[in-house]
C-alpha cells in the first residue's frame, strides 16, 4: 500500500514541477492581428529594465509582446516611442530582426512593409542602461 502511494506521489510531483519550472511566454500579452484591426493604431505601453546585453541593445529574457498575424499583410507597421535610445528585437516567420531608430522614423525604431502571417516575438530594448517607459503602435495605415 505505500509503494502504491509512492508510485502515485512522484509522478504526480513530477509533472507538477515541470509545470512550474518550464519557460514559458504565457505572461507575455499576445496580440491577434488581421486584416480588420478595429482600432488602427493599437497602441500598448510598458516599461522595461533591459538586463541582457545584445547586439540590439539591452533586452529582457522574456518577449515584451506576442504578435500573431492571423494572415499575411500587405503593409503593418511597428513603431516604438520612448525614454533613452529604444531598440526592437523581433523574432518570426521572416527571420530575426534587431531595429534601431534613425533619422527617418524620427529616431524611433519602425518596422514596416509586408509582413507573413505567423507568430512574431517582440523585445523592446534599449541602448541607454535603467528603467524606461515604452509606447508600442501598431498600424497598418502607411501615413
Amino acid at each position: 500500500m505505500k509503494t502504491l502511494k509512492t508510485l502515485t506521489l512522484v509522478p504526480t510531483t513530477l509533472i507538477m514541477t515541470l509545470l512550474l519550472h518550464q519557460p514559458s511566454y504565457s505572461q507575455t500579452p499576445v496580440i491577434n492581428v488581421d486584416s480588420q484591426m478595429t482600432q488602427d493604431p493599437l497602441v500598448i505601453n510598458g516599461t522595461l529594465e533591459g538586463k541582457v546585453k545584445s547586439d540590439c541593445g539591452n533586452i529582457t529574457n522574456q518577449p515584451n509582446q506576442i504578435i500573431k498575424l492571423k494572415e499575411s499583410l500587405p503593409y503593418l507597421r511597428l513603431t516604438v516611442e520612448g525614454g533613452g535610445k529604444p531598440t526592437m528585437l523581433i523574432d518570426g516567420p521572416g527571420g530575426r530582426f534587431c531595429v534601431l531608430a534613425d533619422n527617418y522614423s524620427q529616431n524611433n525604431p519602425q518596422l514596416e512593409g509586408f509582413w507573413q502571417a505567423g507568430k512574431y516575438t517582440l523585445k523592446i530594448g534599449n541602448l541607454s542602461p535603467g528603467k524606461h517607459n515604452y509606447q508600442l503602435s501598431i498600424s497598418q495605415s502607411s501615413q
